[in-house]
């Protein structure tokens, strides 16, 4: 997937105003339109100048995309973007659909498919549209519960046509047993009703932090344990250390490295909880005293151990 510069194929700078964009648009829609143009490859160059005008005249989409450029994208090379890039911001239900969203680029596509939801329509009393975000907390906030303050960032127009950021801070409160992808819901912190209808609510999706030790699968936990070579050997029991606390893990003798453990019910807290999956990873004491070597080499010589038996 290619990373696409918008504003270089609208031919704008970033700071261009929405009137700005619209003249760009129409002229660019002038040359490339199928319906008049002569250029060989107009079908083509309109679609990407729909697909570039459709996020840049959009202040929430827009907003979210200045901040990929933040990382210093440049056209055509390989795109993979943050898994945080869109954290923080808050988008009103006016999303394209997958449907919609085929019709350009996998880029597109893959940006902005699933920002926001689709309007309600109904009469006038109409209740407001919801509103979506992407939060990222820590993984402990899973297993103990917490009252967290989020700030958000709403992208809209000013009076000159520029994209600002309205931002607002909110006390969330993150149920324990909260896994990744789960929707909280914040009833009546969306859009305003029309009419008198009910104010939309405020829909933040859940996702952790990269943590130092730990990986989420679901409710699971994953973790890298790494042994000794007498531990793998003999077995063992070892602490480890939780965000909800330390757990003692018995190590079964012979283990080998790349073997998995499952410690049932010591993932994330839920009903059922989730379970701890150890991978045993074995770690060598370096030879680097003359007692370590003797070590080494006595059981070279006495234990008749060939890691390649069998390999041909």
């Amino acid at each position: 997937m290619e990373f696409k510069n918008y504003y270089e194929v609208l031919g704008v700078s970033r700071d261009a105003t929405a009137e700005e964009l619209k003249k760009a648009f129409r002229k660019l829609a002038r040359k490339y339109h199928p319906d008049v143009s002569k250029e060989p490859d107009a079908d083509q160059r309109m679609k990407e100048v729909n697909e570039a005008y459709a996020v840049l005249s959009d202040p929430e989409r827009r907003a979210a995309y200045d901040q990929l450029l933040a990382y210093g994208y440049r056209p055509g090379e390989e795109f993979r973007p943050p898994p945080d890039w869109d954290a923080g911001f808050e988008f009103s239900s006016h999303g394209f659909s997958p449907y919609e969203a085929a019709e350009f680029s996998d880029f597109f596509s893959h940006l902005f498919s699933g920002l926001g939801g689709r309007a309600r329509r109904g009469s006038f009393r109409t209740q407001g549209e919801d509103h979506h975000a992407k939060i990222y907390l820590d993984l402990a906030d899973a297993f103990t519960g917490a009252t967290r303050q989020i700030t958000l960032r709403m992208p809209r127009l000013d009076p000159s046509g520029h994209v600002v950021l309205d931002t607002r801070t909110l006390n969330v409160r993150i149920p324990i047993g909260v896994r990744e992808g789960q929707i909280i819901r914040l009833a009546g912190q969306g859009s305003p009703g029309i009419g008198g209808g009910t104010a939309g609510d405020l829909l933040l999706e859940v996702h952790f932090k990269p943590h130092p030790h730990f990986q989420v699968q679901g409710r699971d936990l994953l973790m890298s344990l790494t042994v000794a070579p007498w531990e793998a050997a003999l077995g063992a029991v070892i602490p480890v250390a939780l965000p909800s606390g330390q757990v003692k893990v018995r190590i079964p003798p012979g283990a080998q490295c790349g073997k998995q453990l499952r410690v049932r019910g010591k993932g994330i807290p839920s009903e059922p909880p989730g379970d701890l999956l150890l991978t045993i990873q074995v770690a060598l004491p370096p030879a680097d005293t003359p007692r370590a070597r003797e070590l080494y080499e006595t059981m070279a010589r006495e234990l008749a151990f060939d890691p390649r038996a069998g390999r041909g």
